[in-house]
């Protein structure tokens, strides 16, 4: 009898949902939900097979249950970022040719030319802590740190950028789905509209005088006869914020507590440097910063022998995926050294995250200075706050001293 519900909007759960992914990865790992109304998937091989998969689309449109209904009425609202489709958001051919417009901005060449920036960032972030022998990881470190770089790609002043960050965190907190309260859903609307007349403001004086970012560079591929329409150059920009920003803040965040709780992984990796990208993946694995992704059946499938009709919605939890025995041996440890860790925290398929080569280096480069430069960090409470939804997860604050 099964008896584990998928339910990650009970408190203590939201706080730590890993051990219902492993009841539902044992009792019912192809899981319908009545609250979601949705398929819910808890096994790294089912996973991996729906995100790799043709037949499932990331049109959220073609979703037949009612939550996916409300939400396309509630995105009308929203501006260019609500009516038009993104890269997150379509199937080939309209994604193939936005993928391909924005990914000349996050090749691995981009990202590695950005490091020296994102190392000057980091050492005046903490040299503004310095001091005090304490700082909130999140408000100091992880918080600022993507918003800088993603605004700076963007070519976004510097004066601006706190305006930027609220549009970006109040859009990125409807990502709660079908459950976000109203007056949260009224704040997104607002700072969708908002965010969207500023990029228009943006892209007019970029299209008078280009500059050396990726709104002119989406400018110059449209001007190449690729054509994006203003809403697609609007949706796509805001995109980039939205998705590049909080989860490298979750990835920070997540990643300092788990070595924080784990101090023989912290020491090894503080006397032993060279460990810092392969710690990154583990970090990304044991506790990352996007806990799911949904898909739509675009027609009648079986998913390890249970019907899936057109229309119905695919829950994959990533979450459960990186934690499943079957794929990593004791995965419910951190291991800074696993090898191999062929983690989905990026997602998998088409649809990989585009800027993980970004999120990857902002990751390496905190960690490794953070490390290097406080190197006996302590927690200062035991029961840090989660905030973020069940989706996007990630901490509030996260009050260290060093």
């Amino acid at each position: 009898m099964v008896t584990t519900q998928y339910n990650p909007f009970i408190p203590e759960i939201h706080a730590n949902p890993y051990p219902m992914y492993v009841r539902l990865r044992e009792e019912d790992p192809v899981h319908w939900s009545a609250l979601m109304e949705a398929w819910i998937l808890t096994r790294y091989a089912d996973i991996v097979a729906v995100l790799t998969d043709s037949r499932f689309s990331a049109n959220r449109r073609q979703a037949q249950n009612r939550f996916a209904q409300e939400a396309q009425k509630i995105a009308e609202e929203f501006g260019p970022f609500g009516r038009t489709q993104t890269m997150l958001t379509s199937d080939p051919p309209l994604h193939t040719r936005l993928r391909r417009l924005v990914s000349k901005a996050f090749t691995p060449r981009m990202v590695e030319g950005l490091r020296p920036r994102i190392q000057l960032i980091v050492d005046e972030l903490l040299d503004a802590v310095r001091d005090s022998g304490r700082m909130d990881l999140i408000r100091d470190l992880a918080y600022p740190l993507p918003v800088i770089v993603i605004a700076e790609m963007l070519g976004i002043p510097p004066q601006e950028r706190d305006q930027f960050k609220r549009w970006s965190d109040e859009i990125a907190a409807t990502l709660g789905g079908p459950f976000t309260p109203p007056e949260v859903l009224e704040r997104a609307r607002k700072s969708a509209i908002e965010l969207a007349d500023y990029f228009r403001g943006v892209i007019a004086e970029r299209r008078r005088e280009p500059a050396e970012d990726l709104i002119s560079g989406l400018i110059a591929a449209e001007e190449q006869g690729q054509i994006l329409s203003e809403d697609e150059m609007l949706a796509t920009a805001m995109l980039l914020l939205v998705a590049g920003n909080e989860t490298t803040t979750n990835l920070i965040g997540n990643g300092t507590l788990a070595l924080l709780r784990n101090p023989d992984q912290l020491r090894r990796l503080q006397d032993d440097p060279s460990l810092i990208p392969a710690a990154v993946e583990e970090l990304l694995r044991y506790d990352g910063p996007v806990q799911g992704t949904g898909r739509v059946a675009m027609e009648e499938l079986e998913i390890d022998g249970r019907p899936v009709k057109t229309g119905q919605v695919v829950f994959c939890v990533l979450g459960s995926a990186n934690r499943d025995p079957a794929q990593f041996e004791n995965p419910d440890e951190l291991d800074i050294t696993r090898q191999p860790n062929e983690h989905i925290a990026f997602g998998d398929g088409i649809h990989s995250c585009l800027g993980a080569p970004l999120a990857r280096a902002e990751g390496q480069i905190a960690f490794e200075t953070l490390l290097r430069r406080f190197p006996n960090p302590r927690l200062e409470t035991d029961n840090p706050q989660w905030g973020g939804s069940f989706i996007l997860r990630g901490l509030k604050s996260l009050p260290i001293s060093f």
